[in-house]
Order: C-alpha cells, then structure tokens, then sequence
C-alpha cells in the first residue's frame, strides 16, 4: 500500500506532490505508532535447568525490539526467570547469577542423603532471598503463573496467587534432584514433568502475540569462539564433582550402577524425562502454534551450569534475533 502512494504521488501535479507527500508521511507515521501499540506479547518459558537463563536474553530482545510483555506462564527456570521479570527484579537477579563462578554455584547447592532427592535447595533460595525480596504474585506488575505437578494426584497445578518463592520452589523441584515442596497440603515438583512449555496456561489479551522461548531444542550448539574443546573439558571437570557425590548416593538404590560400561540410575531417569519432555514440547506447538517461537539449543549447557550465564544469556539474545529474522516482517522488527 505504502508503494501506491508513492507511485501516486508521483503522478500528480508538482503543486500538489508536497502536500500529498507530508499527508503521506503522516499515514506513515499513524501506522508506525498503531504497530508499536499492537506489540503486546504473551510470553511462554520453557523448562532446561541452567539453559533457562537464555530466557532474560530473549526478554532484553523483546524489549529492545519495542515490544511490551503483558502476561507470562513458566515451567521449572521459566518459572524462576518469568516471576521476577514479572516483579520488576530481572536486572537485579540477571547481575547476581553473572556474578557466579563454578565453585560459588557448587556451594550454593546443599546436599542430602534424603531418598526423595539428593539436594535440599534451601541454600540457594535463601541467598536468593537475601537479593530479592520475596511478594505475592497478585502483587506483580504483570499476570503470572507458574506450572506444578502434584505428584499424589498425578495433576498439573498453576500457581498464580500467593509466594513467588513458594511457586519457584515448587516448580523447579527436578523429580529424584531436589526434594518435592510442600505447598498448600500438596506434594510439588517440577512442572516440567507434565507441561515444559505451557502455552496453554500464559493469559491472553485480544491482539496480543504469543511467543514461546523453548530451550530444549533437538538442534546444535557452537560455543562462543573457537573454542569448544576447552568449554567442554572445563564443564566435564566441574560436572565431575557433581557426579561423585551423586555415584554416593545412588548406592542407596537398588540396582544402580556406577560404572561407565552401562547407564546408572540418574542417566536413565534423566534421558527418559529429557525424551518426555521434547515429545510433550513438539505436541504442545503442534496443537498451540505460537506467532513466534525461539529455540535453543538442549545442548548449550547441564542442569546446574549457572556459571556459564553471561554466555547463555547471550545465546537467548542471538536466539531471538534468528527467531525473527526467519520469521517477522521487516515492518514489525
């Protein structure tokens, strides 16, 4: 339509090409501005453990491309990233995990011999307490809602009102990881386990755009630089300290091996979920297609590599702009 005008506008008469050309400029910018007010997003974070932290890049794209989040939904790290983006605390937590080396990440998590898991997760919800005061999700600035499982009637449970931390909590509870979360008399763990992307859970508003972060995608991931044979000795040498006190407790369980000539206990139960998780993922965008859907890499990063934020942050942002460039009018980037 813009290039009829145009074309118009140079048919006519000198005399009234100026006119017509500032009564174009106008419509123009009419059109930009309705554009602008139509960029309202309904935005989904997907589960992935430390890949999470992809989603505060993808959110700092959205907003450098003008677009304003209304409502959000989270499963497991979507949760986490989700309610304090919704709390106006982003910034504040995103500077923080920057912050974290190996061995502070290492310390930040409290082990148990507990047979329900064999990490606590006090330790680092306090401390995160400590940076980030906990409110009531109806005090947000934005709707929220985090997913659950309830593991003794086998259901899917939003928590949209009441303790942030307690809806964190509850959601990142990795089933045999980290120990289920008592929340309203019910037993909690991850929601990733029944909905890792929960597009059907994000409230919607008329003319809005919904937009999926997925982190768990079946795709390749190149670290930054040339230099993925260091990035994948350093992770194996911190993963290693993880693995030792994991062999530990898993002669607990019956059946369990620690050797590397067959998959232990946790190999299998975490392969298992991680095929679960993609099939209910490619289901759900199946049956709920999303206007825009950003994909990362499952490979860019385990479960608890807080340290490599600052890379995966960045990876979200990259991400986003692929995600865009493949899908988006020009008009609307």
């Amino acid at each position: 339509m813009k290039g009829c005008l145009k074309e118009k506008a140079g048919n006519l008469p000198s005399e009234n090409r100026q006119g017509n050309a500032s009564h174009l400029l106008a419509i123009q910018a009419e059109e930009k501005m309705k554009t602008h007010e139509q960029r309202k997003v309904a935005l989904v974070l997907s589960s992935g453990g430390a890949r999470g932290l992809a989603h505060i890049g993808v959110i700092e794209g959205l907003e450098a491309h003008g677009y304003a989040i209304n409502s959000i939904a989270g499963s497991s790290i979507g949760a986490l990233v989700g309610a304090f983006y919704a709390c106006g605390q982003l910034d504040t937590y995103k500077n923080w995990v920057i912050g974290l080396d190996r061995m502070d990440v290492f310390k930040l998590i409290d082990f148990t011999f507990s047979v329900q898991g064999f990490i606590r997760g006090e330790k680092i919800f306090k401390t995160l307490e400590a940076v980030i005061p906990d409110c009531n999700i109806e005090d947000m600035n934005i709707p929220f809602r985090a997913i659950a499982t309830d593991l003794n009637n086998k259901k899917e449970v939003v928590v949209d009102k009441g303790s942030m931390y307690g809806a964190i909590k509850a959601s990142v509870a990795i089933p045999m990881v980290i120990r289920p979360v008592e929340h309203s008399g019910r037993q909690l763990i991850d929601g990733a386990v029944i909905n890792p992307v929960p597009v059907d859970r994000v409230p919607r508003t008329p003319g809005d755009w919904l937009v999926v972060s997925n982190v768990n995608a079946p795709i390749p991931y190149v670290p930054p630089g040339d230099n993925s044979n260091k990035w994948k000795k350093e992770r194996d040498n911190y993963l290693s300290k993880l693995n030792a006190f994991r062999l530990k407790w898993g002669k607990l369980l019956p059946g369990t091996s620690t050797t590397n000539e067959k998959l232990g206990y946790f190999e299998v139960m975490s392969r298992s979920i991680d095929l679960m998780q993609d099939r209910m993922t490619e289901l759900m965008l199946q049956h709920y297609t999303p206007d825009l859907r950003i994909d990362l890499s499952r490979d860019a990063g385990q479960t608890f590599e807080f340290y490599k934020a600052a890379e995966l942050i960045d990876a979200g942002r990259k991400a986003l702009e692929k995600a865009m460039a493949n899908h988006l009018s020009p008009t609307l980037v």
